[in-house]
């Protein structure tokens, strides 16, 4: 089955841990510490790979973690980074953030890997964390955690030229018709189910890339039927080729239904309804001359004045495709050339707070509060609080990252005792 959307969760790897460890050699009594940084965990990263043309394999997995970075060790030993899992999509693939539906990445224009989730740094070891007043750390600093996300990939069509209109209404005979795309074609009143892609070869270089996109029925931008995942391989088309019943075999009226397409497509996506568009009268062979120049004359006097040029033509027995096909061609070369590409609407963002800090009751005193952690090491280490700026700057600190509100949520009353290493202090509010 044609697979054009899909929802997968994915993972960027944890940094690995800082290590605590100290130097230990023989006559070197007091070496210091040297527990040594964490690697770095691996990237999320999505490539494009013209090979694929689905979106298939996503069904099959939905979940794609990189590895974890490793822990440091000692004698400053740095952990090995983790692993990067390589995410390959077929060319017009659009991620999207599952949440919210904005656009993270569209990779229809890219030639190089694109990273999308990176991997969390390592931590330090704690041999970053000796200072004059502190020599013998006892801390390391966690690495980053991982990140993650559900996102949805979307797959919409690289095409020239989007081939609209009712279900029913020969799009399919036309496709095959004229290029090597081998549509499934019956007198069915739903719709094709699959997008169908082919090359037109008007010789000597000229031609164009052709997309069925499957009937569009009314209320199909608000998503009756299979209407939204059809439309969106519309959005990357420079024209539009609208096939119309022209011979009303199943009394269809041409004009209406013309309108009621360019209602779809104009509450999906109003850009779309602006592009270039031409319209093929179809089933011409059905109708004998008198009735052709009338339906025909009908259409002109009503779309060409809108600037839509009207071409009668039959897929089954080729009449006016060849005029229609040259036609198109000069459209989609008078078209900017670049693939249309959807603008970045979200970038993931984590907030992680890599120097931590804990706070805790001392279990051999419920009246003192033990806070520690690289965090408040490295606050002490640089800071003089026999000054009064220095005692200022300690006080906005413990308040501005939030220790005060967790010891008062651990439940510290006036009076009692917070430990900070080798300094202590009563607490008052």
């Amino acid at each position: 089955m044609f697979a054009d959307r899909a929802k997968v969760f994915i993972r960027s790897g944890k940094g690995g841990d800082g290590h605590v460890s100290f130097r230990r050699e023989l006559y070197v009594p007091a070496g210091g510490p040297d527990g040594g940084d964490g690697g770095d965990g691996g990237d999320v990263v999505f490539v494009v790979d013209e090979g694929l043309n689905t979106l298939n394999d996503f069904r099959h997995v939905r979940k794609y973690c990189a590895e974890d970075g490793k822990e440091g060790g000692k004698k400053r030993q740095h952990g090995a980074s983790g692993a990067d899992v390589i995410c390959k999509v077929p060319p017009g693939t659009v991620i999207k953030d599952f949440e919210t539906g904005k656009v993270i990445m569209d990779m229809s224009n890219k030639t190089e890997p694109v990273v999308i989730l990176k991997g969390g740094h390592g931590g330090n070891g704690n041999m970053h964390y000796a200072t004059s007043t502190m020599q013998a750390p006892k801390y390391a600093q966690p690495g980053q955690p991982a990140q993650e996300l559900y996102v949805t990939l979307e797959l919409k069509v690289i095409a020239d030229v989007g081939l609209v209109g009712f279900p029913n209404v020969g799009k399919s005979t036309f496709l095959s018709r004229v290029t090597n795309a081998k549509p499934k074609i019956a007198n069915y009143h739903f719709t094709t189910l699959n997008p169908n892609l082919g090359v037109v070869d008007l010789g000597d270089g000229a031609g164009f890339v052709i997309a069925d996109i499957p009937g569009i029925i009314e209320g199909a931008s608000e998503g009756v039927g299979l209407g939204l995942q059809f439309l969106r391989h519309i959005e990357r088309t420079k024209v539009l080729l609208h096939i119309v019943d022209g011979a009303s075999v199943e009394g269809r009226d041409p004009i209406n239904d013309i309108y009621a397409i360019l209602e779809e497509l104009k509450k999906y996506n109003i850009e779309i309804s602006e592009r270039p568009m031409v319209i093929a009268a179809n089933k011409m062979d059905a109708m004998n001359d008198m009735e052709k120049e009338t339906v025909i004359d009908m259409l002109k006097e009503e779309f060409e004045p809108q600037g839509m040029k009207i071409f009668p033509i039959s897929a089954v027995s080729g009449e006016g495709v060849k005029e229609l096909l040259w036609y198109v061609n000069d459209l989609v070369q008078n078209a900017p050339q670049e693939v249309i590409e959807f603008e970045q609407e979200y970038v993931p963002t984590f907030d992680f707070s890599n120097d931590p800090f804990t706070v805790e009751v001392d279990p051999e005193n419920d009246h003192t509060f033990i806070v520690e952690g690289p965090k408040i090491e490295k606050m002490l280490g640089y800071t003089n609080l026999e000054s009064e700026k220095g005692f200022d700057f300690f006080q906005r600190f413990l308040k501005d990252n939030g220790i005060i509100d967790e010891l008062k949520a651990k439940g510290i009353e006036e009076g009692d005792v917070v430990r900070m290493y080798y300094l202590e202090f009563d607490y008052y509010e």
